[in-house]
């Protein structure tokens, strides 16, 4: 059974759609950007409803100043209050005694950075969010990605050859990856890893190969994950859709 509840926060009121289920293992998911609960192409919904039939109850919401709650958006680096309020109240709404947090990009960052204090248990975060960029261009390990897969084609060679590349455009790249400044302590990578380094709670990392969010997180990682293979940030491909929601049955029930 799906169901609305709204909740208090700081304050402000917040709304979740609540999906029920027997177990007592819940799972909270936190939306990343400004996307309301309902997920990219209904991605969350979705995926809250298959996991309820398969007995794991869902809590899906909207922090303060997004979709239906109250309140002024600050961005996920605010969001700590509204993640802990969101998991107090699943816990009191459904019985839920141990309680996994999953989110997608900044929400899965949010997730570790948040999540301890939440009082979540277990974290399954996907495509973690640490780019901090002043430009247009995608972040340089991603820069670096796309042209190694590009040098492996000989059609890309051949486009070269005919003038079909904008010449503009690669310099732009190869300079940025050539100026790649070090890592600064207060970078919000380092603040991930060192997060992530800290925690004690069991943590499942949950990439697509090919995503930019996804390649920036993994250039300065070197703990494990698992891969999808996809472009697809939101695993929106219906084979990237069955690959995440068994990756997230096996993370929330396993002992």
């Amino acid at each position: 059974m799906r169901r609305l509840i709204r909740f208090a926060c700081t304050g402000d009121t917040l709304f979740g759609t609540l999906d029920e289920a027997p177990g007592k293992t819940g799972l909270l998911i936190v939306s990343g950007g400004n996307e309301i609960r309902i997920g990219a192409h209904r991605g969350m919904a979705l995926l809250a409803e298959r996991l309820a039939a398969r007995g794991i109850p869902v809590l899906r919401f909207d922090r303060r100043g997004i979709g239906d709650s109250t309140g002024t958006n600050g961005g996920f680096l605010t969001s700590g209050p509204d993640i802990g309020c969101a998991a107090a109240t699943f816990s009191a709404e459904a019985g839920i005694e141990r309680l996994v947090g999953f989110g997608n990009c900044d929400a899965a960052t949010a997730l570790a950075l948040f999540g301890a204090t939440a009082g979540i248990d277990r974290l399954i975060l996907a495509n973690p969010w640490v780019i901090e960029e002043t430009d247009a261009l995608p972040p340089a390990a991603a820069i670096r990605a796309r042209y190694a897969e590009k040098l492996k084609d000989p059609r890309e060679w051949l486009r070269l050859a005919r003038g079909g590349v904008n010449l503009s455009k690669l310099a732009g790249g190869l300079a940025k990856v050539a100026q790649s400044k070090p890592e600064a302590a207060e970078s919000l990578a380092a603040r991930l890893r060192a997060a992530l380094a800290a925690s004690r709670i069991d943590t499942t990392i949950l990439l697509a190969a090919r995503d930019t969010t996804a390649i920036a997180f993994r250039d300065g990682w070197d703990g494990p994950v698992a891969l999808c293979d996809t472009d697809s940030h939101s695993f929106a491909h219906s084979s990237d859709a069955a690959w995440l929601e068994a990756q997230i049955f096996s993370a929330v029930t396993r002992v």
